[in-house]
C-alpha cells in the first residue's frame, strides 16, 4: 500500500505536479500487527494521510489519461495501419492537439491527414480544437500480450516425478508433483 500525505500535494490540488509528487510514495513494510495499528492512526489521522488513489490530484490524473487514451485510439481509427502503429496523441490543451510521431517521415504523413483529425477530434471530443501540431519523439512502448506458457511435455514429467520420488523433503517433493501435474 502506498501512503501519500497531503501536505506534499499542498493544498490547491490544482497546483499538482508529479515531479513534486515521485518522492511522496513509499512502499509501506509493516508486520500484520503494526499494519492495523497504523490503520487505525490513519483513520484517527483524517485527512493528512490517505491512500494513493483516494487523492483527488492523484484521480484527476488518472482520469485524463484514460480520457485521453479513449481519444488517441479514436483518432487513429481511420488512419491507415501502418500511420496508426508509428503515432500517438500526446495531449489536447488550449485548442489545440498535439501528436507524437517516432519519425519526421511519419509525422509529415501524419500531417497529411490533419484536417480530417481535426474534423473528427471535434465532433469526438466535442472540444473547439482549431490547431494542430506533430513532434517527433519516441512513442511510449505499446504493453504486449503474455505469451501464452508452453505446457509440459509427458517425458518432463516424468523426470519431475522421478526426482520428488527421489527427494526426502516432503514439501520439496509436492512441488515437484504438483509442476508434473501441469503437462499434458
Amino acid at each position: 500500500m502506498f501512503i501519500v500525505s497531503q501536505n506534499v500535494l499542498g493544498s490547491d490540488s490544482r497546483a499538482f505536479r508529479p515531479s513534486r509528487f515521485v518522492y511522496a510514495m513509499q512502499p509501506d513494510h509493516r508486520s500484520p500487527a503494526r499494519d492495523k495499528a497504523a490503520t487505525a492512526r490513519s483513520a484517527k489521522a483524517g485527512p493528512t494521510a490517505r491512500a494513493i488513489s483516494e487523492s483527488a490530484p492523484v484521480a484527476a490524473l488518472l482520469a485524463r489519461a484514460r480520457a485521453l487514451d479513449a481519444l488517441d485510439r479514436q483518432l487513429r481509427q481511420p488512419l491507415p495501419d501502418a500511420l496508426r502503429r508509428q503515432c500517438r496523441l500526446a495531449t489536447v490543451q488550449s485548442g489545440r492537439i498535439v501528436f507524437l510521431a517516432s519519425s519526421p517521415t511519419w509525422a509529415a504523413k501524419l500531417r497529411l491527414h490533419q484536417n480530417a483529425i481535426l474534423a473528427h477530434a471535434r465532433t469526438t471530443s466535442g472540444l473547439p480544437i482549431e490547431k494542430f501540431a506533430v513532434k517527433v519523439a519516441a512513442l511510449p512502448p505499446v504493453p504486449r500480450e503474455p505469451a501464452k506458457p508452453k505446457p509440459l511435455s509427458k517425458a518432463s514429467a516424468e523426470h519431475l516425478r522421478q526426482v520428488a520420488r527421489s527427494l526426502s523433503d516432503p514439501e520439496l517433493r509436492a512441488a515437484y508433483l504438483k509442476l508434473a501435474s501441469l503437462a499434458e
